[in-house]
């Protein structure tokens, strides 16, 4: 009887995100308009996440790089592209860049936490998320209980490439940093524990979380925060 319960959940599980959408802005600024900012993966990164959830064909994604990457065509895609999620629905921001104290640095300035929240709130989604590949991403944790309370009621997860103290690291012998290359990984299969094709958020952090620290040689450490359940779906594979 357990077993027939069990299998009847899974299949209304898989059932749900068949017909859930996935609405998905990318981010990644490599070339910043001073030359000692730049990068060398970050619009890379965002392309590549951008090409694993655009292959779903339930996928509405922006896709923004470089000079395209500016503060308002962020937060405009985010405010334009999330609204059109429905309560089931998955809403992704991925941002590779530079980070700091409470935010992103987009390409023409900085871009505070608060102000991507205040987009993303435009969404009726039960299911958001941020992943970030950014230096000391981990310090968006600063003032997390406020955070949290005006989130009280819908899932928000952050996945963040570092504590706050870390950089983002990233090889020129790669196509993408140690982050986004180990979620890269994760999204594509390879943190489907219990091959049900449906990736969770415990699953992601686990993968991601030992693939980083193995691929960076305990230098760099992933953060997961937020107001949402474990169990909350990433990704169909």
């Amino acid at each position: 009887m357990l077993h027939r319960v069990i299998t009847l959940l899974l299949l209304a599980l898989t059932c749900t995100l068949g017909h859930a959408k996935v609405y998905l802005v990318s981010a990644g600024i490599s070339q910043y308009p001073k030359e000692r900012l730049c990068l060398t993966l970050p619009a890379a990164d965002a392309t590549t996440i951008y090409n694993i959830y655009n292959a779903n064909s339930n996928c509405t994604s922006t896709l923004l790089t470089d000079s395209k990457a500016t503060r308002s065509a962020i937060l405009s895609a985010l405010r334009e592209t999330f609204a059109q999620a429905g309560p089931d629905d998955i809403v992704v921001f991925f941002f590779s860049g530079h980070g700091y104290k409470g935010g992103f640095v987009a390409y023409d300035g900085r871009m505070a936490y608060e102000d991507i929240r205040a987009a993303m709130a435009t969404s009726r989604s039960k299911n958001k998320m941020i992943f970030a590949d950014a230096c000391y991403a981990g310090k968006m944790r600063q003032g997390k209980r406020k955070v949290q309370r005006e989130h009280k009621n819908s899932n928000v997860m952050l996945f963040l490439s570092s504590r706050d103290n870390e950089t983002s690291i990233e090889r020129r012998d790669m196509t993408n940093g140690f982050f986004t290359t180990c979620l890269r990984d994760a999204l594509t299969g390879k943190a489907d524990a219990d091959r049900n094709r449906i990736i969770t958020a415990r699953e992601l952090f686990t993968y991601v979380s030992t693939h980083v620290k193995r691929l960076s040689n305990n230098a760099q450490h992933p953060v997961m925060w937020g107001n949402f359940s474990h169990d909350m779906p990433v990704i169909k594979w």
